[in-house]
């Protein structure tokens, strides 16, 4: 078998508060944290890089990424650790943010610095790219971006303070990527665009490839060499339970792929990755939270 590349994620990670009516649960997420659990599921040595709290939501944190083997790089978070709230009293869910969640920030010191230069992976998920000073820190960060660097904007309306800015260094990173993954959500919040629109755009910025997620409508895979693959969404028995991480779960499953075999070269190569990452997907779906999910199990 062959052993993957060891993989550093760099992002969020925080409690979603679920409200509904008068209950309420708390869980550990946030996108790179899913993203960094589902790659150490799926057997890669994986480091989380981000803000947590010196507070009882921090020591959760802590405490989850411990039992599941990813190890932390923590800046602390001077406003304590970072809330995402859903309160789906009244039908549809309404996020919100707690202040340190709209203040997050990573300092990049040498312990970071080393982890990233030492990681044959480098994943970037849900990272504040409208803190010019952050977003120069991180690119200066990862050397040899072409070869290593997966990118997720992930943007989140209620800790978006600058569209203009945060599109502006998301695509300048996505220019030098190996593969960015961008979703319709992505396309309507930051573009007003089609997912089709954004997805040409970023292969125009010069990424390698780019993983396209549209939900109930599967994903793609375009190259720069010209190759489009696309699947359905995976078929499973069982109900849907819960769409939040699927994209994640996504991500960490075609991460995984590329960490043990390389970027694919061939259209039935690329068709392979995407069937294994979409029933990883599903499965991720028919169970409640958003950590990933092997089909079968």
């Amino acid at each position: 078998m062959v052993e993957p590349a060891s993989v550093v994620v760099i992002g969020d990670a925080l409690i979603d508060e679920l409200r509904n009516g008068d209950t309420s649960e708390d869980h550990v997420g946030g996108a790179a944290l899913n993203v960094a659990v589902g790659l150490s599921i799926l057997g890669v040595t994986t480091t989380l890089i981000a803000m947590v709290g010196r507070d009882s939501d921090g020591d959760a944190i802590r405490a989850m990424l411990e039992t599941a083997g990813v190890t932390l790089i923590a800046t602390d978070g001077p406003l304590g650790s970072s809330r995402a709230i859903s309160d789906r009293t009244d039908g549809e869910p309404r996020y919100s943010f707690n202040p340190a969640a709209q203040a997050r920030r990573i300092d990049f010191d040498d312990t970071a610095r080393e982890a990233i230069d030492a990681a044959g992976l480098v994943v970037v998920s849900c990272f504040p790219f409208d803190d010019q000073e952050q977003s120069d820190t991180l690119k200066a960060a990862i050397r040899t971006p072409r070869t290593r660097l997966l990118l997720d904007p992930n943007p989140r309306a209620g800790m978006l303070h600058d569209r203009e800015l945060f599109v502006l260094n998301f695509e300048r990173l996505a220019g030098a990527s190996l593969l960015t993954k961008v979703g319709d959500e992505d396309a309507a919040l930051l573009y007003d665009a089609s997912l089709a629109t954004l997805r040409d755009r970023i292969l125009a910025a010069g990424a390698t490839a780019v993983l396209a997620t549209a939900g109930r409508e599967g994903a793609g895979v375009s190259t720069a060499s010209g190759l489009t693959v696309t699947v359905p969404i995976a078929d499973l028995p069982g109900p849907i339970v819960d769409t939040m991480g699927a994209g994640d779960a996504t991500l960490a499953a075609v991460t995984h792929s590329i960490a043990v075999d390389g970027l694919p070269e061939d259209a039935e190569s690329w068709r392979s990755l995407l069937e294994d990452a979409m029933a990883i997907a599903a499965a991720t779906c028919r169970s409640e939270g958003a950590l990933l999910r092997l089909p079968g199990r």
